[in-house]
């Protein structure tokens, strides 16, 4: 009678065991069963607010691009999942939502949302990424734009920084005097390279003007000119233009007292060949 009770307690024992071992089994192919997998991404869009820092804000006529995008290495270059543009008229701060369907997104990608803004010559750029869906990320981003400079922007900076370094540079001088001017300049040279020619020009009662040319490999880069009633007069009004390598209109700005304006094209063509003429007048890039 106790061997048959304990042979009982053995089949039991047995079929616990056996019950156990087969919740816990691989499949076939020797992956996890689907109960052991994470749950399939279901959102079906992404959204957020985008702002923009700083007192630059766009233009009612301003271009608003949204897109989501695939960051990982294997899609470069894919086109985006979603995307939204926005022509002109968004105001800020900005909500926005960009529909997908959820087969789209695969759990083991990256996806981020893209946005670009333009207003005319100037862009407005992300300087955080904004990570959604996937790897933890949430299917909403908060998104900030800050103002970058435009190119005429850019020159201006560039070229105050370098009249700001003429000081150590080697200097050579010149004049002369013409039938209806009187003419000077400094010759400013780094390495023997034309940096900056300042050009003062005397024209008698016709007025006084004071130039600072800026140069690349040879060519007129960039040029402020005041203009005086004479020598000793406050400045009256002061032109600025920029160009390209191969002369194309950059900066185009003329400010009289505190207010700014657009220089014409006809007076930033005379200031680069003005540049040109004392260049050519000034000896080039010859060593001096």
């Amino acid at each position: 009678m106790r061997k048959m009770v304990l042979s009982v307690m053995s089949m039991a024992l047995l079929a616990l065991a056996g019950c156990g071992s087969s919740t816990s089994s691989p499949t076939e192919d020797g992956t996890a069963s689907a109960s052991s997998t994470a749950a399939t991404n279901t959102a079906t869009s992404v959204s957020g607010t985008i702002t923009v820092r700083g007192a630059i804000q766009p233009s009612p006529d301003a271009q608003l691009v949204i897109n989501l995008v695939d960051v990982s290495p294997a899609a470069a270059g894919s086109a985006p999942v979603a995307s939204k543009t926005v022509a002109s008229g968004a105001t800020f701060p900005y909500s926005f939502q960009l529909d997908f369907k959820p087969g789209d997104i695969k759990s083991s990608d990256m996806y981020v949302v893209k946005v670009t803004l333009t207003d005319g010559a100037r862009h407005y750029s992300m300087p955080i990424q904004a990570p959604v869906l996937t790897q933890g990320n949430k299917n909403q981003a908060s998104i900030e734009l800050l103002a970058e400079q435009t190119p005429a922007e850019k020159d201006q900076a560039d070229f105050d920084a370098l009249i700001k370094q003429i000081g150590g540079m080697k200097v050579s001088t010149g004049t002369k005097l013409e039938d209806n001017a009187s003419r000077g300049w400094q010759v400013f040279r780094q390495d023997g390279e034309v940096k900056v020619i300042r050009e003062l020009v005397d024209y008698g009662d016709k007025g006084f003007t004071s130039t600072d040319f800026a140069y690349k490999n040879g060519a007129p880069w960039a040029a402020a000119q005041q203009k005086k009633a004479n020598k000793d007069a406050p400045t009256s009004s002061i032109s600025r233009a920029s160009w390209t390598e191969n002369g194309m209109l950059v900066l185009h700005q003329q400010q009289i007292g505190d207010k700014t304006a657009d220089l014409d094209s006809d007076t930033a063509n005379s200031l680069r060949q003005q540049a040109l003429a004392i260049y050519n007048l000034a000896g080039g890039n010859k060593k001096k």
